[in-house]
């Protein structure tokens, strides 16, 4: 389990969550907790583009769990690394689709060997770390309405399961999906360029049936939210689809 980085104060939001088997480590931080350590925190270790960034969003508290998760994501870099927070620099891995500068962020130094993804909604920020590519989404639960929305977006079979939901349940069904399909697209480093549909994930609880290559696994984060976490096995050799 992953210890406290010595940056982070004790009862400082954030806290090791249950490891799934695939992952090295897992993060959850809750930006309603202790907002005064984290501002403080923020002013000591975030750079200019993080906070034009911060202050581009309208929302309070998407400002909020923004600047929690950059700390967050700051400080667990930094102790990994073994280097201070502020000193922490990124930078962008080619895109498997295209070969722009935009594929998954990575430590600036391309020859350590680790990965990582962030990810946030509402309150909370999901962060994990493993030796392989990885990528991790948590999103709040949405209505029958915003998934019935998304139509034609999902893989044939998904949109079969969801047709079979009742009312009550596509939401849940949805939102299972849907976190499945962006942890592991950002584990590959395509983000959304790569079509939702192309992969198999399924709606349903249990087990999930990961692409070839890639262990998926949903993650338990608090009522009204959903998560995952997808971690490859061996480094990808290339996409197919």
């Amino acid at each position: 389990m992953a210890r406290t980085p010595r940056l982070l104060t004790p009862g400082a939001p954030i806290g090791p969550l249950g490891l799934p088997r695939a992952a090295s480590r897992l993060w959850l931080a809750d930006a309603t907790r202790r907002p005064a350590v984290v501002e403080e925190l923020a002013r000591r270790v975030l750079d200019e583009t993080e906070w034009d960034r911060a202050a581009a969003l309208s929302r309070t508290a998407d400002r909020r769990c923004y600047v929690t998760a950059h700390v967050a994501l700051r400080l667990l870099l930094g102790a990994q690394l073994g280097i201070a927070a502020d000193r922490v620099r990124f930078r962008r891995e080619p895109c498997p689709c295209c070969g722009g500068p935009h594929g998954r962020p990575a430590p600036a130094d391309p020859g350590v060997p680790l990965h990582f993804s962030l990810s946030h909604s509402g309150d909370l920020a999901l962060l994990a770390f493993a030796a392989t590519p990885v990528g991790v989404d948590v999103q709040t639960r949405g209505s029958a309405e915003a998934a019935d929305e998304v139509k034609g977006v999902l893989h044939p079979r998904e949109e079969a399961e969801l047709a079979a939901c009742s009312e009550a349940g596509r939401p849940d069904a949805f939102a299972r999906v849907w976190v499945r399909k962006e942890a592991y697209l950002k584990g590959l480093g395509t983000g959304l360029a790569r079509s939702p549909s192309l992969d198999y994930l399924g709606t349903g609880t249990g087990a999930v049936d990961g692409p070839p290559g890639w262990r998926v696994e949903d993650i338990t984060v608090p009522p009204g939210y959903a998560a995952a976490v997808a971690v490859a096995v061996e480094e990808p050799s290339g996409l197919t689809g």
